[in-house]
């Protein structure tokens, strides 16, 4: 925790410095660099700092970077005030500008995060069903490797398999649809995560027959996988149904 927060802080310190830095030395040339020029310059720092996948090294770059504009290169220089319309608006539009282009940088890291969380989905199922279908593997093996899939898919504490029609006990259930319900009721597994106090089932079934069960195990943490990773684990507990069937 010490070092992510020691690095947060480098973080920003240098999302507030290189603005002023740049700034300070944009201010040596100012005769010869528009004011125009000198905002996409602040701009680019700006990006930098969003690329960070932090949104506060953003929105600092950006208020820091109008910050030094305004007293490096506004009349009256060296004062944090401006008398020009132009740089009124060109300080307005920077501002603007950055916190846009901070949000921009942000979506592309989740929708690239994003794509790269179904790639890993894709291809915990593409060799679960590889060993199902190669049969070089034993049935033992191939379900401790779907167990250790669903956990991870899930990001739950672990998952154990155990063949047959189950106890007489009700436990939650992951359903083939992706909900979780308990007791007939449907948990908001979006807000209030897996159910942290209990075991939850995820049947395994083959030709409309229960096999068995995964007992899943969310205990140390509030896991909340999306619709789209409880699916995913669904699939992964049909492939230790044809092995249940076959072994």
């Amino acid at each position: 925790m010490e070092t992510r927060d020691g690095r947060l802080a480098l973080i920003l310190a240098l999302a507030f410095t290189a603005p002023l830095a740049a700034c300070a030395l944009l201010a040596l040339v100012r005769d010869d660099v528009s004011n125009a020029n000198a905002a996409l310059v602040l701009v680019l720092i700006v990006v930098a700092a969003a690329a960070t996948g932090r949104r506060s090294a953003g929105i600092v770059a950006a208020l820091s970077s109008t910050a030094w504009f305004d007293f490096f290169l506004t009349r009256p220089y060296q004062t944090f005030t401006i008398d020009d319309r132009d740089d009124v608006e060109t300080a307005v539009l920077l501002t603007l500008a950055g916190l846009a282009v901070t949000e921009i940088a942000l979506w592309g890291r989740r929708q690239q995060g994003r794509a790269s969380q179904r790639e890993g989905y894709l291809a915990g199922v593409v060799s679960s069903a590889g060993l199902v279908a190669s049969g070089s593997a034993p049935p033992s093996a191939i379900v401790e490797h779907v167990a250790r899939q669903i956990a991870s898919v899930l990001d739950v504490d672990g998952a154990r398999f155990e063949p047959g029609p189950g106890h007489g006990r009700v436990y939650p259930r992951l359903n083939r649809d992706g909900s979780v319900a308990r007791d007939g009721t449907v948990l908001d597994v979006d807000t209030d995560g897996l159910p942290v106090h209990d075991e939850i089932e995820l049947p395994v079934e083959s030709g409309g027959v229960v096999r068995g069960r995964f007992y899943l195990t969310a205990a140390t943490r509030v896991s909340r996988p999306g619709l789209e990773q409880r699916l995913v684990a669904v699939t992964l507990a049909e492939q230790v149904g044809a092995v249940v069937v076959t072994s």
